[in-house]
């Protein structure tokens, strides 16, 4: 498996990814948190409401909530289909954006509607320029290379347990779970891992974000991160093994980082 290569060290922005239900009443620690390293007051922020089946109300609950952190400028960018994404609106929104933040819904949606269109190319861009992007639930789960599409919680690792697909790239080498705790949902990471070339698993607990720049992340919000190694294994069966058959993995390291602790991702080690 591949070791320190495997999160790339180019300069690049930094991203926000919520394990879902954040709050957005109160003191909204991990959606401050956002605006603030988007711009604070002078953010321009571009919500993607891809993921959603209920658009309009989405992305009214974000203007408000963004408006009230005191964002200068909040575009929504409705996107129902691929012909959607060649908007001269929508491009011209996320070239002034110094944040995009990815709504909650299903995870298929954004990459069949978005991924490799002329708004993915448009965000990566202005990524590698520095802007901030961020996502929960379903756009949290979107940031590797490779996604968890769907899967069973509360369970034991099976190859059955989990689906995977092509995510969005902003941060490859990994896989990243949302509602991790909340949900039981870590043998389904743990399925997940064994599956493709990814050594390290973020499972991302609710309220809470993993923010990530310079080639290392902190935790922010109530619950916490759930990281699991498994770049030095000793054993896993799952060469033959049959899809219902359950998955032996020894010698994974695992972490638990509340809020405040960092880590990094060159050397997988927490910074205490």
């Amino acid at each position: 498996m591949e070791t320190e290569e495997t999160i790339p060290s180019q300069v690049q922005g930094q991203l926000v990814i919520i394990g879902g239900a954040e709050d957005r009443e109160g003191d909204c620690k991990v959606l401050r948190e956002f605006v603030r390293r988007a711009g604070g007051t002078k953010a321009h922020i571009a919500v993607m409401t891809a993921a959603t089946e209920l658009p309009r109300e989405v992305g009214d609950d974000y203007i408000r909530v963004f408006e009230r952190l005191g964002a200068e400028d909040i575009r929504i960018i409705d996107t129902v289909s691929r012909e959607d994404t060649t908007s001269s609106s929508a491009l011209e929104a996320i070239e002034k954006a110094t944040g995009v933040f990815f709504t909650g819904g299903d995870q298929s949606r954004i990459t069949s509607i978005i991924k490799g269109t002329e708004i993915d190319a448009a965000i990566h861009k202005r990524y590698a320029e520095g802007i901030v992007v961020g996502g929960t639930s379903a756009g949290a789960a979107v940031m590797p290379d490779v996604m968890i599409v769907e899967g069973d919680s509360e369970t034991n690792p099976r190859v059955e347990v989990v689906e995977m697909g092509p995510g969005m790239g902003f941060l490859p080498g990994v896989v990243i779970d949302q509602h991790f705790l909340q949900r039981g949902r870590l043998g389904r990471l743990l399925s997940a891992l064994a599956q493709q070339p990814a050594v390290m698993g973020f499972g991302i607990d609710e309220n809470t974000a993993v923010i990530v720049s310079d080639n290392k992340f902190e935790v922010v919000g109530e619950g916490a991160v759930t990281v699991v190694d498994v770049a030095e294994i000793t054993h896993i069966n799952i060469d033959g093994l049959l899809k219902d058959e359950a998955l032996a993995i020894c010698g994974a390291k695992l972490h638990i980082l509340p809020d405040g602790y960092k880590f990094d991702l060159k050397t997988r080690k927490p910074i205490v």
